[in-house]
C-alpha cells in the first residue's frame, strides 16, 4: 500500500537560518557548474523530505539557508546531507579532491515571523550587497531567481490575522 504524501506545509518543526563557508574562504562556488551542483544537492534532499526549504543563496565562498528540518532529521543531519552530498558529488563529477567546507556552520533558530522575514530579506539581498547582482531576482544562484519552488512559511511563524 502506497504511503500518502506528507503535508509538508503543516509539519511542526523548528526553522533555522544557517550559514556555512567554503574551506579557508575560497571562492569555490563562483562558477556556474559548482554553484548549480550545490543547488541541485539542496533541492534533492528537499524532495526527499529531509527538510522544508524556505530560502537559499549560494555565494562565491559561502551558503545561506532558511530551512526547517523534518523530524526525525535534525539540523546537524541536514547539514551533513548538504555538505557531505555536495563533497561526494563534487569529487565524483568534477574531480574536486581535498577540503571543500569549513568545519561546522553557524545557525540561528528563527523565533517569530519578524525574525523569519529579516533573515529571508538578508538572504535575498546578499548578492546585491556584495555587488554581484543588481536585484535579488537577477542572481541565478538564489531562490529569489524565478523558477524555484520553495516551501511556505512554517505554520508556527505565520502572523496572527
Amino acid at each position: 500500500m502506497a504511503k500518502p504524501p506528507r503535508d509538508r506545509a503543516s509539519t511542526r518543526t523548528n526553522t533555522y537560518f544557517v550559514t556555512t563557508r567554503a574551506f579557508e574562504g575560497q571562492a569555490l562556488f563562483q562558477s556556474e557548474r559548482t554553484a548549480n551542483l550545490l543547488i541541485e544537492i539542496i533541492l534533492v534532499y528537499r524532495e526527499q523530505e529531509r527538510y522544508l526549504l524556505h530560502e537559499f543563496v549560494v555565494m562565491p565562498n559561502h551558503l545561506h539557508l532558511l530551512l526547517s528540518p523534518i523530524a526525525p532529521v535534525t539540523l546537524e543531519r541536514t547539514m551533513q546531507f548538504i555538505k557531505g552530498g555536495y563533497s561526494h558529488r563534487a569529487g565524483k563529477d568534477m574531480g574536486m579532491n581535498g577540503e571543500i567546507w569549513q568545519r561546522g556552520y553557524v545557525d540561528h533558530r528563527v523565533r517569530d515571523v519578524q525574525d523569519y522575514v529579516r533573515h529571508l530579506e538578508y538572504i535575498r539581498f546578499n548578492p546585491v550587497r556584495a555587488h554581484i547582482a543588481q536585484t535579488p531576482e537577477s542572481y541565478n544562484f538564489s531562490s529569489a531567481f524565478p523558477g524555484f519552488t520553495l516551501d511556505p512559511v512554517p505554520q508556527g511563524l505565520k502572523p496572527d490575522v
